[in-house]
């Protein structure tokens, strides 16, 4: 008599089995298949139970009755059983939270202040003393008709923006910019400029003026403007490179960058690699200018430090986003 050899299943496989048998339990259509053709295998009696009869056992009462949640506790691959924590199931199939792309929720993730603000012209730097006699070095700007000529609101565009004119303008004006003066009722404008603002309650009625005293001493602003243009530069006046030696067999290369650092790999110039070329004319913003003196009569508002651009150049003037320390920013509640 052949003694047939019984199918036998993983014994560590089978432990955790019989410790989860309320476990909940969701196998491919061969796993069934696996049950059906062992569970009447010649070897197995109905005497002696075997591992397939305690698998299928368990797979009964935990089909039915915990079947209904989905989850999968046990599955079937090549005849081996795999056990899988119930509990880490849910965080497999989790997704990722729905981002709300909304107006309101855009305009709440952004750093938009209440108001808006100015615009203004840079004349010189000064040597600005205190009381104390503590001396600052200063910069000058003017403040010229600087007057509101249009307003968005967010119902009709989604977002909330002041527009501001500044310096009167009289020939060769725009269609467009004479159209909106007229109905604000100002002077056609050489310079208009949008001010972005977190809600409605930030616009200003179009023709209202808008002067130096607008912002008070004491309190940290923002400026914006475009640098000096430098014209095409060399990496040492525009990166500050080090240069190369002036001797020791260094010859007519004593500026130049050197070596740009790619051989056979990756054999490129890797984009974003330190060059010559044109250097400054780009958008700049210094934070955090403390406003020295502000004369609303005179159209004059002295700040310290430094602020971008040449003499005479445009500059666009905020409450400061970013505060570092004590000022009259948060004190106004701006």
């Amino acid at each position: 008599m052949i003694a047939l050899k019984r199918p036998t299943t993983n014994s560590r496989s089978l432990e955790k089995l019989k410790a989860v048998g309320a476990a909940v339990v969701h196998a491919p259509q061969y796993s069934s298949k696996f049950l059906d053709q062992h569970q009447h295998h010649p070897s197995v009696t109905q005497n002696q139970p075997s591992d397939i009869n305690i698998m299928a056992s368990l797979w009964t009462r935990a089909s039915s009755k915990l079947a209904s949640s989905g989850a999968t506790a046990l599955q079937f691959h090549r005849g081996a059983a795999r056990i899988t924590s119930i509990h880490a199931i849910p965080s497999t199939y989790t997704t990722a939270p729905t981002i709300n792309h909304s107006l309101t929720k855009s305009n709440e993730r952004k750093t938009l202040l209440s108001r808006p603000g100015l615009l203004g012209i840079k004349r010189e730097m000064i040597s600005w003393f205190t009381s104390s006699g503590a001396q600052y070095a200063a910069t000058i700007i003017e403040i010229d008709s600087c007057e509101v000529i249009d307003t968005i609101s967010f119902d009709e565009h989604g977002y909330s923006a002041v527009k501001v004119g500044h310096v009167d303008k009289l020939k060769n004006v725009d269609k467009g910019v004479l159209r909106l003066c007229e109905a604000a009722g100002v002077s056609p404008k050489a310079k208009i400029s949008e001010f972005r603002v977190r809600t409605d309650e930030g616009l200003i009625k179009p023709g209202a003026e808008l002067r130096a005293d607008y912002f008070a001493v004491g309190q940290l602003v923002d400026v914006k403007g475009v640098t000096k243009g430098k014209g095409f530069a060399g990496v040492m006046k525009r990166h500050g490179f080090k240069g190369l030696g002036a001797t020791h067999g260094v010859s007519v290369s004593h500026r130049s960058a050197g070596s740009m650092g790619a051989t056979q790999d990756p054999g490129r110039v890797l984009p974003g690699k330190k060059m010559a070329g044109r250097m400054g004319g780009n958008n700049c913003t210094v934070h955090n200018n403390e406003v020295l003196h502000a004369d609303g009569d005179a159209g004059i508002l002295v700040v310290k430090g430094q602020i971008p651009g040449p003499k005479g150049a445009y500059v666009k003037i905020t409450d400061a986003r970013k505060v570092y320390g004590k000022s009259l920013l948060s004190e106004r509640k701006l």
